[in-house]
């Protein structure tokens, strides 16, 4: 298929080339060819003019004018083209005194005005082109009258050519296949590179992802094709890149949109269940108006703990919604991170929120960390106290397991009874529990631990979380360490 595009590609230059070169040399061959015929047909005008012109000037300067005709019949029988001239020379008596060639009747004159008039001057001398007779005829006088000059030249074979030579004609042959062997070349050579391009542009019409790598000539055709390609691939490419971060927003925007769904759905069914015991607890309430002292306390407490149930719920989602939508723009500050914690374990104790737990820590004294205060100190708050909630264990503690350059890396672990596997790849979704009705017993929102994610992550840090072989959870993350920023004051 390509190859009988490429031959008619070639064929749809070829033909229309050929012809006009062809038109061109022959035109101007056969153009030439009249000019030299035309040209020599002057040339022999002006020299019987002069023969002419020079025998009356002879004889009115008193010059011996015959020996002139001899040298002009010496020279021009030495002429093949001449054989068929005549000059005849008469005096007023009309007796001949000079003839080359058959004499001309000096009563020819008289009969040739029926011919066509060339040239006449004011002494009476006439040229006479015949219409299809003579090829030139002169007859020229003296000034006093006393003779009078007849030159005659018929037309002859040899006299002027009426078509090119058989040379001349080999000669244009042969440059004519000359060129039209460099034109069938040429055209085979473009052919080939517009049948290349013909072939991008099918091939990229039918396939968008279609990226052309061909060989071109080295030339300025060559390179003209290699731009156009790698315009069509960069173009390609832009919109493949396009089109790949179209996708991944998309991909984005759905993904947040099924997050918000998700998230709704889930404080709804988180919201329904407080809000159901709540009202449970207040309708037993309202329709016992003899209840017991006692019983009205103890169902007035339970309703108590699920309201508060709910402030937290709604705390951790306003925390978690905040953290997602505006992470970038929280307020960051050089934050002594020993200090924190020191702080954070002595308001735990005092509360009471560890139970039996014990706070531990090992961090530099020095640890200064860029990141909002309230931020970190929520986020220990919440590792503490799914520690006590769920690990069953006696110890938690932080302490600073490696640092570079840029961070330091914390871990957060306790010494309880881990969690299955199965369940390490969930713990930062929201609401995920891992026993449901524990979980709720215990008094969890079931954002804790996405809250902790979201902070780290708006940081600029990583958190993950793994069991430890020895027992219990490990929450390994990286803060960005504080760099003071320096004023430059210009001198």
């Amino acid at each position: 298929m390509a190859s009988r595009r490429r031959f008619s590609y070639q064929w749809q230059l070829f033909i229309p080339l050929i012809i006009v070169l062809w038109a061109v040399i022959f035109g101007m061959a056969f153009w030439q060819f009249y000019n030299e015929r035309e040209f020599r047909k002057e040339q022999i005008v002006r020299q019987l003019d002069l023969v002419n012109a020079r025998v009356i000037d002879l004889y009115e300067k008193k010059y011996d004018w015959e020996p002139f005709l001899n040298f002009v019949t010496r020279y021009y029988r030495d002429l093949p083209v001449y054989d068929v001239l005549r000059m005849t020379v008469y005096d007023d008596r009309g007796h001949m005194l000079k003839c080359y060639g058959e004499p001309i009747d000096i009563n020819l004159g008289e009969t040739m005005k029926q011919g066509i008039t060339k040239r006449t001057d004011g002494d009476g001398d006439s040229q006479f082109v015949p219409e299809d007779k003579y090829f030139y005829f002169m007859q020229q006088q003296s000034s006093d009258g006393k003779i009078r000059v007849f030159t005659l030249l018929p037309f002859g074979q040899d006299l002027l050519p009426s078509a090119p030579s058989t040379r001349f004609m080999l000669i244009l042959i042969a440059i004519a296949l000359v060129t039209t062997v460099f034109a069938y070349f040429s055209t085979r050579y473009f052919g080939r590179n517009i049948t290349i391009l013909r072939s991008v542009a099918e091939r990229a019409a039918k396939d968008p992802s279609f990226i052309p790598a061909m060989d071109y000539p080295p030339d300025e055709l060559g390179d003209i094709s290699r731009q156009i390609i790698h315009l069509y691939n960069t173009r390609v490419e832009a919109m493949q890149h396009q089109k790949r971060e179209h996708e991944i927003a998309m991909h984005a925007i759905e993904e947040k949109a099924r997050a918000k769904r998700q998230l709704t759905n889930n404080i709804n069914h988180e919201l329904r269940t407080p809000i159901g015991v709540i009202k449970g607890y207040l309708d037993t309430i309202v329709e016992n108006p003899d209840m017991d002292e006692g019983s009205r306390t103890h169902f007035m407490r339970k309703a108590q703990e699920h309201v508060n149930r709910l402030v937290n719920l709604i705390s951790d989602v306003s925390a978690i919604t905040r953290l997602e939508e505006g992470g970038e723009l929280i307020a960051t500050e050089e934050v002594d991170y020993h200090d924190l914690i020191y702080t954070v374990s002595s308001d735990l104790e005092e509360a009471g929120a560890l139970g039996d737990m014990r706070f531990h820590f090992d961090l530099p004294l020095d640890c200064k960390v860029n990141g909002n205060y309230n931020l970190l100190s929520g986020m220990i708050i919440n590792l503490a106290k799914n520690a006590v909630a769920y690990s069953k264990g006696t110890v938690c503690e932080v302490v600073c397991v490696a640092e570079d350059e840029k961070s330091y890396t914390f871990e957060f672990r306790d010494n309880g009874r881990g969690v299955g596997e199965e369940h390490i790849p969930h713990l930062f979704e929201r609401f995920y529990r891992i026993d449901s009705g524990r979980s709720r017993r215990a008094g969890g929102t079931g954002l804790g631990l996405p809250i902790v994610q979201k902070t780290i992550m708006a940081h600029g840090g990583e958190i993950e979380v793994m069991n430890r072989p020895t027992g219990g959870l490990s929450f390994r993350y990286t803060l960005i360490k504080y760099r003071e920023r320096r004023t430059v004051v210009p001198s």
